[in-house]
């Protein structure tokens, strides 16, 4: 059998957890459609709690009828572009899919960014409204980007009265120090205002699943700007029916945290779109706090729990995670980053519970692989989601690997993207035409197993090469990850034309530990458990490390660190 049949033959279908199909049918209806269906169907129940304040499913879809009759008085039309500069609340569920009803393409921005980095996605992605947070716009207003409409909005809007529940929380501190909100005048409008102003009758709008755009999420360039990423309702909603034919969730049951960035695709589906489509309640939180969260689960018996490895590390030896029952919970699933196989001893050993690592990335709407909750396997992201087809192929070519062999990652199937948004170059370099079939070069180094799970190795981009050797940054890393007194490290290449490239390590190590490890400490510890090529010959110490805005420890910033030094 040649290698390309054995991906084909879907090897990993025989490890699926009971009740999960092969192939799942994709329902041919919009974004707006499966929401209302939804909507409809769980109206008296909970959808959304913000600090406490609670909005029924029949409440937001009034919201959303609002919004979407004001935009369309605004102006807004079938394929426009609406940015959503916001953090996680009400307003963001509402404003998303207002936009989308309204037939325009939503456009998420991450409130972290810079006025820079602002102007680019707004300018690229042709955005003529914008829906901001208050206390972000200034930002916006740096970036100097003509647009049609500002819609302003306040996170005071959603919360109960701020005595009873904030006290002397964070939150609460941090609200009481905002500014009023902006005065309704020349184009900028508030979000309040509008939905009183208008009442819950949006037109229709004729929307094709398969050919009109709903979402423009913008990648983390790793040179360059980031680039948009093209994806229809179609595509959202297929990856949405995966997500579901995977998980062990009952319709109208489940109650969700989410603390992931809805402006994040990972966010954005796997928790906003498919728990509300599923009739989950989601547990709104603005930012990440542990000690909320934490109560939270208890408080309202949370059934998915849903982080990066970052919060993982953290959870493991943070001293109130004991006060959940881990065991309780159906799924506690892990994305956006590789999890290192100390975290998942390390939180095994403290909950007794056990995390299930997938994957997916941007230009798959989010989720490609999972790790089957009855058998997952430590070490592995797992194995593709229904009616996906992944297979390994050379790095440098197009023939198929066999399983063992270390190549790139490729996939085929309905929630891959349409392409880069303005950017023809990229997408005939990233979607790739094999005997009639389109596959989607990820960019990600991996291998499959004889029983087809995958198991991740580095990008492409952080290969190392070292006298001929090929040194992938993240072995390294899982060794210095495994040292009891290493609490984040980074691995890059520098290099050395002598060499090649020397493998530098940056190694941020446990409070208690801080100027009593020593560099030969860390090196004999690499010496250890690595081939001689594969240990570090420069290591530096720091308090902390580069991050991207979903928490992945940044390579890429390290390496633009270094080229800067060497100006």
């Amino acid at each position: 059998m040649s290698a390309k049949a054995r991906y084909l033959g879907k090897p990993w279908l025989p490890y699926y957890p009971p009740g999960v199909p092969s192939t799942v049918p994709v329902p041919e209806v919009s974004i707006p459609q499966a929401f209302d269906e939804g909507a409809e169907r769980y109206g008296g129940k909970t959808a959304l709690v913000f600090y406490g304040k609670k909005i029924t499913f029949a409440e937001l879809r009034e919201q959303v009828d609002r919004f979407t009759t004001a935009l369309v008085a605004l102006g807004v039309e079938k394929g426009d572009t609406v940015a959503l500069h916001l953090l996680n609340s009400p307003q963001f569920v509402i404003a998303y899919f207002g936009a989308l009803k309204a037939g325009a393409r939503v456009t998420a921005i991450s409130p972290v960014y810079t006025s820079i980095e602002i102007r680019h996605q707004l300018t690229d992605s042709e955005a003529t409204v914008l829906v901001g947070q208050d206390l972000l716009y200034d930002k916006v207003q740096k970036a100097g980007v003509r647009l049609r409409h500002v819609i302003l909005t306040s996170v005071e809007e959603y919360l109960p009265p701020m005595k009873k529940l904030f006290g002397g929380s964070v939150l609460g501190k941090r609200l009481r120090g905002l500014t009023p909100p902006v005065a309704s005048e020349g184009g900028v409008w508030q979000f309040q205002a509008l939905l009183k102003q208008h009442p819950p009758r949006p037109p229709v709008v004729e929307i094709d699943p398969r050919v009109d755009l709903a979402a423009l999420p913008y990648t983390g360039g790793t040179t360059g700007n980031p680039k948009g990423v093209i994806l229809t309702h179609s595509n959202l909603i297929a990856c949405r029916t995966q997500v579901r034919a995977i998980s062990p969730f009952e319709e109208g049951k489940e109650t969700f945290l989410a603390f992931l960035p809805f402006f994040h695709i990972y966010g954005q589906v796997v928790l906003m779109l498919h728990g509300l489509t599923l009739g989950a309640t989601l547990v709104l939180f603005t930012t990440p706090d542990l000690d909320e969260i934490l109560a939270a689960i208890e408080t309202y018996q949370a059934s998915a729990f849903y982080g990066v490895p970052t919060l993982y590390e953290t959870l493991k030896d943070y001293e109130k995670t004991d006060r959940v029952n881990w065991k309780r919970l159906k799924v506690i699933g892990c994305g956006a980053d590789t999890l290192h196989e100390s975290t998942v001893e390390g939180w095994r050993r403290r909950t007794g519970a056990e995390i299930l690592e997938g994957y997916g990335l941007t230009e798959c709407s989010a989720v490609s692989h999972f790790n089957p909750y009855d058998r997952p396997k430590v070490g592995s992201f797992g194995v593709p989601v229904p009616n996906m087809l992944a297979a390994v192929i050379d790095p440098d070519g197009t023939e198929f690997l066999p399983p063992g062999e270390v190549g790139e990652l490729v996939l085929s199937g309905p929630n891959v993207m349409q392409g880069y948004w303005k950017n023809p170059e990229e997408t005939e370099a990233t979607l790739l035409a094999l005997d009639g079939q389109i596959w989607l070069r990820t960019g990600d180094l991996v291998r499959m197993d004889e029983e087809g799970y995958f198991h991740y190795f580095d990008r492409r981009k952080d290969l190392i090469k070292y006298k001929g050797y090929s040194v992938f940054a993240k072995e390294v890393e899982d060794v210095l990850y495994s040292h009891p007194y290493v609490k984040a490290a980074g691995v890059i290449g520098v290099p050395d034309p002598a060499v090649g490239a020397q493998i530098k390590a940056v190694v941020v190590l446990q409070p208690e530990a801080r100027g009593k490890v020593a560099e030969g400490e860390i090196r004999q510890y690499c010496e250890e458990r690595l081939a001689h090529y594969k240990v570090p010959k420069l290591i530096e110490f720091r308090g902390e490390l580069p991050k991207t805005d979903v928490g992945k420890v940044s390579r890429r910033e390290l390496r633009e660190e270094l080229e800067e030094r060497a100006r």
